[in-house]
């Protein structure tokens, strides 16, 4: 006569199980995130269509969008080129001071960004250290998009950092070994073997940059300068629009904000999947 088969004992979760705490994820996400969108979008459905486009994308608007958009990505784009070059340096070598250019790398994370902002413009203003400097050239840094560019680059530089760190710290030397032990030049080994792996989190770091440059406030009001249709970015009208109590305006910019960094951040997400299966196969 056979015993039955013997069980094995079942796995207690240290957390309750997924019922619970999807509701509580989803209770938490609603309360924090969805409700105060939802409110947005709610604000602005009664304005009429016409009222919207005639405030959301007026031309005044666009000229804000474009500039809040393209210096954002133009940010995204010099951080995910320095930050990868920052990572590695601090992955790949020990040397003096390793940590505190660390703590340094972390440091846009703790500084006010009205203090960032300030310091920025003294050393951009064309009297200012370096913007004295590139002033007799006719370049001017502060109070133009290079000088937004500038300030959000510095603001978003932790994101690719931290982003990409532990993954090429995961990576290991020994990949890169191989690869040349099987006669590939640097240029391939880094092209073919360590930025496939790292391209998640890549794309990852210049999300969080492009989305942080495209709300950024405090540091980009003082180096912007303010002027309507130059440098006058997308966060600055929606304060102008509540400060004359235009409430309706402000939410109808708001919304198309939302809506063009949801499908840009989307598409970047996408992406993301894509290149996983990608290093799967």
């Amino acid at each position: 006569m056979t015993s039955p088969p013997v069980r094995p004992p079942r796995r207690r979760n240290v957390i309750p199980g997924f019922g619970l705490t999807f509701g509580i994820s989803a209770l938490w996400l609603s309360i924090i995130v969805l409700i105060p969108l939802a409110t947005i979008f709610l604000r602005s459905a009664h304005m009429g269509l016409e009222q919207f486009i005639a405030v959301g994308l007026s031309p005044r608007a666009l000229e804000a969008y474009r500039l809040s958009f393209g210096t954002a990505a133009a940010a995204g784009v010099v951080n995910a080129i320095f930050g990868v070059v920052v990572a590695w340096v601090l992955v790949r070598y020990d040397f003096i001071g390793k940590r505190l250019v660390g703590a340094i790398v972390d440091l846009p994370f703790a500084l006010p960004t009205a203090v960032a902002g300030i310091a920025l413009t003294a050393i951009y203003a064309p009297n200012g250290w370096i913007g004295q400097l590139f002033d007799p050239l006719g370049i001017r840094i502060a109070f133009t998009p290079i000088g937004i560019t500038i300030a959000l680059i510095f603001i978003g530089l932790p994101f690719v950092v931290r982003s990409v760190e532990p993954v090429l710290a995961d990576l290991g030397r020994d990949v890169e070994e191989a690869a040349a032990t099987l006669g590939a030049s640097r240029w391939q080994t880094f092209s073919r073997v360590i930025l496939p792996a790292i391209g998640p989190a890549l794309l990852t770091g210049f999300a969080l940059t492009f989305a942080r440059g495209v709300g950024e406030y405090g540091s980009v009001i003082f180096i912007a300068g303010n002027i309507q249709g130059s440098t006058e970015i997308a966060p600055l009208l929606i304060v102008t629009q509540l400060e004359q109590y235009n409430y309706d305006g402000a939410t109808a910019i708001a919304v198309v904000m939302l809506l063009v960094s949801f499908g840009v951040l989307l598409g970047i997400n996408l992406s993301q999947v894509a290149s996983r299966r990608r290093m799967g196969a």
